[in-house]
């Protein structure tokens, strides 16, 4: 649980209070004249309620801080698009020029996102080869060689016998929890879970239970009472029960409790569903994910998930488990066999990263940057901490958010570090709850220490003059902040 200094939650409140209230007498001034009524005559508004109001209200008046298009690969480094508005914030127009700003944004966990040395003419060959896409689905026309090769090299480095690969991250959980479990199962979630579990545990048809984030006690008593009182109304056994965590929270940078999760879990026999999404490939000694970095046997995890977006600068996901459940999710999973299949190229992408990572391109580059991407992260997260942020996650975590909570200091944050050309991601309502907005921070293995140096230089400036430093910094910090341009 985050504890909100005070302070800080009694001026949220107000602040949220007084947009809330005027922008409703704003919104009753306009219908008692009909202005700007576009409804057609007799049909229902088709944009209503408090999302509709809150997008108007508030978040259009922030929305230059959302959605910055860029024009370079989501490097170290790169170019974001300049932006200009006539109308208060209600339409944006680009302009030609470019910011070269530093990216702490993008997932470029290992800094494969850019050209790679091994991976980049493996994937320009296969895309040659095979065309950007199958136009097809994985049982028509859409699986090449690749596509089999990627599979089975997905299953080896996870450690699992089989695995199966979907063409987008967010549907591989939305799209195979429905066929996992449904009418007469109960899906237990973690209360952090992403939007993609959340839709895809709602689209079951499963009944739905929430045990506190990262609490496995919480856990432990929610599967006791479900295991007592069965099914709703007849309660009668559940007909499956399947536990869902995430290996590193992309909204709190956390590492899930996953040792004592999976004895919970055994004592129960419940099965164990695991999102690695944020950990695959930028956690663990050979990158392998929270299972290796935490000790813990994947034989005893049931359904190991993940994505290519992240540390693998491609696109897709995966689900990897028993052979069985992997033939099986091929016969019934929609995205599987509806779905256009994985491009050859981002398949090309994944299978060289992996490679590199494993050491098998004939170099240690892999090693390093799995080295580098701890060393940046537990290096910045410590400095952040000196300095008086509030900040989330643990170590060896690559996700890191800082929080600003008051609504004011989400575009304030945002557009001044911009100003300085350090581009960040400021997340609000509804991706967090409405007081716990942040910003948070994705740290690469491409950064140099230069980089991080210039980041902190720049955060430290912004924290004080927006007022987000909500802990007294160290006093050795203090010294040292206006010598860090002086340090390289």
């Amino acid at each position: 649980m985050i504890a909100i200094p005070y302070f800080t939650a009694l001026t949220t409140y107000i602040s949220y209070g007084l947009l809330f209230l005027f922008g409703q007498l704003r919104d009753n001034f306009r219908k008692c004249f009909s202005w700007g009524t576009n409804n057609l005559q007799g049909y229902a508004p088709i944009c209503l309620g408090l999302e509709d109001f809150y997008t108007r209200r508030l978040y259009l008046r922030i929305q230059d801080c959302f959605g910055r298009p860029i024009a370079s690969a989501p490097d170290a480094w790169f170019n974001v698009v300049e932006r200009y508005s006539n109308d208060n914030n209600k339409t944006l127009k680009r302009t030609s020029k470019l910011s070269r700003c530093l990216n702490l944004g993008s997932y470029n966990y290992l800094g494969f996102a850019a050209a790679d040395e091994y991976c980049t003419p493996r994937a320009i060959e296969s895309l040659k080869k095979y065309s950007p896409s199958t136009c097809s689905s994985r049982v028509d026309g859409g699986t090449t060689v690749l596509h089999n090769e990627l599979e089975k090299c997905v299953a080896d480095f996870v450690g699992k016998p089989a695995a199966i690969v979907l063409g987008m991250g967010y549907v591989t959980n939305s799209a195979i929890l429905p066929v996992l479990v449904g009418k007469g199962g109960l899906i237990i979630s973690d209360s952090l879970n992403h939007n993609s579990i959340v839709n895809g545990a709602r689209g079951s048809g499963a009944t739905i239970r929430v045990f506190q984030h990262n609490t496995p006690s919480h856990l432990e008593e929610v599967l006791r009472e479900q295991i007592a009182d069965g099914q709703p109304r007849t309660h009668r056994p559940w007909k499956k029960i399947i536990v869902i965590v995430e290996g590193i929270y992309s909204m709190e940078g956390e590492l899930c409790k996953l040792p004592e999760i999976i004895a919970i879990c055994k004592k129960y026999k419940v099965y164990t569903y695991l999102d690695e999404a944020h950990s695959i490939g930028a956690v663990g000694k050979t990158g392998r994910g929270v299972c290796e970095l935490l000790g813990v046997d994947t034989a005893d995890v049931d359904i190991m998930m993940g994505t290519f977006t992240k540390s693998f600068g491609s696109c897709g996901g995966y689900i990897a488990g028993s052979k069985e459940l992997i033939q099986y999710l091929k016969y019934t999973c929609p995205a599987h066999l509806y779905a256009t299949s994985i491009s050859p190229p981002a398949a090309e992408q994944i299978i060289s990263a992996i490679r590199v990572i494993l050491g098998e391109d004939g170099s240690n580059r892999g090693a390093q940057k799995l080295a580098r991407i701890r060393e940046n992260s537990n290096f910045f997260r410590s400095e952040l901490q000196k300095m008086g942020f509030e900040v989330l996650g643990d170590n060896d975590s690559p996700v890191m958010p800082v929080m600003l909570y008051n609504p004011a200091k989400i575009p304030a944050f945002s557009r001044e570090c911009l100003k300085q050309n350090v581009a960040v991601v400021t997340v609000a309502f509804p991706a967090t709850p409405l007081l716990l907005a942040r910003a948070r921070i994705c740290i690469s293995a491409s950064h140099t220490k230069k980089d991080l140096m210039k980041a902190l230089e720049v955060i430290s400036q912004v924290g004080d003059l927006v007022g987000i430093k909500y802990f007294p910094a160290e006093p050795k910090k203090q010294e040292e902040e206006g010598k860090i341009a002086k340090l390289e």
